[in-house]
Formats: C-alpha cells, structure tokens, sequence
C-alpha cells in the first residue's frame, strides 16, 4: 500500500484557514484580567492630583541612575509627574517613560536618581503622592 501526502482541495485550504483565524480572535475582555491597556499609551492623563499610594526604585545598575523618570501602569509616556514623599515631604518632578512597577500593591518605579533626591533610597518603599503636571 503506497501512502503519500495529497495537496489540500481548495475546500480543505479554505476551512483550513477560517478555523484558524477563529482561534487567533481573543476578545480584550477574555484574556487581559487586571484592566489595564496597552492602548494606554494614546490616551490623555487622567487626573490623579492626590493619588497615594507606594514608591520603589530601579536599582542603578539597571538604568540610567541619574536621569529623574519613572515607571507607571497607565499614564502615557512623556507625562510629567510631580512626586511627595510622604515621610518626609520632599518633592521631585520625574517623567514616565516605562511601564510598572508590576507588583500589586505599587503606585510608581522612580529611577535611582529620582529616588534618592526624594531621600527614599535607605527605605526601599515609601508612601508617596502623585500630582499630574500639565
């Protein structure tokens, strides 16, 4: 008995085609839990003048330790953010330019050097508010 492989009809290729195009179609709200978005980036800022929560930094090995950016879930890069530190009311104006932090109960990833002009280095995590600059 010969076996062999056959060319699909043009049938077949069709069907093919479509049942893998249904499986390539997730709705948003299917696969994406926490309700964050990546078209976040296109949005305006929402205002969040006294928004509170928790800070930590990038350790400086890992980015430029003296630029004064930040990280956060869903504010569009190039908003600028002026940040309190809570304990000991020191400010600092940073920019988002990344996404995070992706721990739960963080508000912002300041870089290094934001962080240590807010004196929060020796902490680790601090309460801090946020204020959305225009």
């Amino acid at each position: 008995m010969k076996v062999g492989l056959r060319p699909l009809s043009l049938g077949s290729a069709s069907a093919a085609a479509l049942i893998l195009a249904a499986c390539a179609y997730a709705p948003l709200a299917d696969w994406q839990q926490d309700g964050s978005s990546h078209d976040a980036v296109f949005r305006p800022a929402r205002p969040i003048e006294g928004a509170t929560g928790l800070a930590s930094y990038y350790h400086p090995a890992t980015r430029n330790a003296d630029v004064l950016t930040a990280a956060h879930r869903t504010l569009p890069f190039g908003t600028r953010v002026r940040v309190t530190n809570l304990s000991n009311n020191r400010t600092i104006t940073v920019e988002i330019t990344d996404r995070g932090p992706f721990i739960a109960n963080r508000l912002i990833d300041l870089s290094y050097g934001a962080a240590t002009a807010i004196g929060m280095t020796e902490f680790g995590v601090v309460p801090v508010r946020l204020d959305v600059l225009p």
